[in-house]
């Protein structure tokens, strides 16, 4: 926990830390087999030394905080998927690997991260209590396990994000909020609920305004805000809201690229180069926390160490 409070204050001081890129989709470039269901979150078992080096070559590049390939473990993901009898299974090993991975390193000052989602790749949607369940269960296992804090990661719908919240919060950890946004036909920013537009950007219709989602996360013991798993092109919309709207810490780890038929699609995804054009004026806008999320590689971690470096 010293760990944390100590990277927490150096937020707090104006420092901008470095997190890892995409975990679930690199796991995919690198020919691991996908679980029905429940997306790439089967690598812990079938290739574990394939996630570990993953999780090594971010720190490689400079990330502070891993977070381990749970985003597609939790207990309803598991049960879609035919495998509830290896939840724990997954959720340990995952977090454990991330561990392993700061270890082989001798980066002791790395945190681990468990990621907790409320999203359904099957359709099926767990009543809010059982979420809830699946979320104390998930967390309290990777707490085991060595993970430092929650990161509730893609969260999409209000009352379902306070259930996973609640669960959550049974393991006593510290517990992050990471919101997927894109703006409307109006250009109101909302939650993300929608599907890819013809340019392969992700809109939403029907979703909570981020408004709405930082009004709810304001009550709850969190302290940051992520804007993740949203396009680079609407994550300063989302941060001028912010700006008037939230007090706490806030970072940003935005996605490149989209899923076709379950699987993510890399061609055409943003170069490092151009990733780190965006991620210059996210800076300049005082952001806490600096990363990517799915279709963002090491590569593009590694072109974002600099720019934290020269930003100090």
């Amino acid at each position: 926990m010293s760990s944390y409070v100590n990277l927490l204050g150096r937020m707090s001081s104006g420092e901008t830390i470095l997190i890892d890129g995409g975990t679930g989709t690199e796991v995919e470039r690198r020919g691991v087999p996908q679980l029905k269901n429940a997306w790439n979150g089967g690598g812990a078992l079938s290739r574990p030394e394939i996630l570990q080096q993953i999780h090594q070559d971010y720190i490689a590049h400079g990330a502070e905080i891993i977070i381990a390939n749970t985003f597609a473990t939790s207990r309803n993901l598991m049960e879609d998927a035919g495998c509830l009898d290896l939840f724990d299974a997954y959720n340990r090993r995952s977090t454990e690997l991330a561990c392993n991975a700061r270890n082989a390193m001798k980066a002791n000052q790395v945190l681990v991260a468990g990621s907790i989602s409320h999203w359904s790749f099957s359709g099926r949607l767990p009543s809010l209590s059982s979420l809830e369940e699946g979320a104390a269960e998930q967390a309290i296992i990777m707490k085991e396990a060595g993970a430092d804090l929650i990161m509730l990661e893609m969260m999409i719908d209000i009352d379902r994000m306070k259930a996973v919240f609640q669960g959550a919060a049974a393991s006593g950890l510290p517990i992050w909020a990471g919101l997927s946004c894109a703006t409307d036909n109006d250009g109101v920013v909302r939650l993300q609920n929608g599907s890819a537009d013809e340019d392969g950007h992700k809109r939403s219709a029907s979703g909570a305004t981020l408004e709405e989602a930082i009004a709810v996360i304001c009550d709850l013991d969190i302290p940051m805000i992520n804007i993740m798993h949203t396009d680079v092109i609407f994550v300063d919309a989302c941060l001028d809201i912010l700006g008037k709207k939230w007090d706490g810490l806030v970072g940003v780890y935005a996605h490149s690229g989209a899923v076709i038929d379950g699987e993510w699609m890399f061609d055409g995804t943003i170069s490092p180069a151009e990733y780190a054009v965006y991620a210059k004026g996210w800076l300049t806008r005082g952001i806490n926390l600096i990363g990517g999320c799915c279709g963002i590689r090491p590569d593009h971690i590694h072109q974002l160490q600099p720019l934290i470096e020269n930003d100090a």
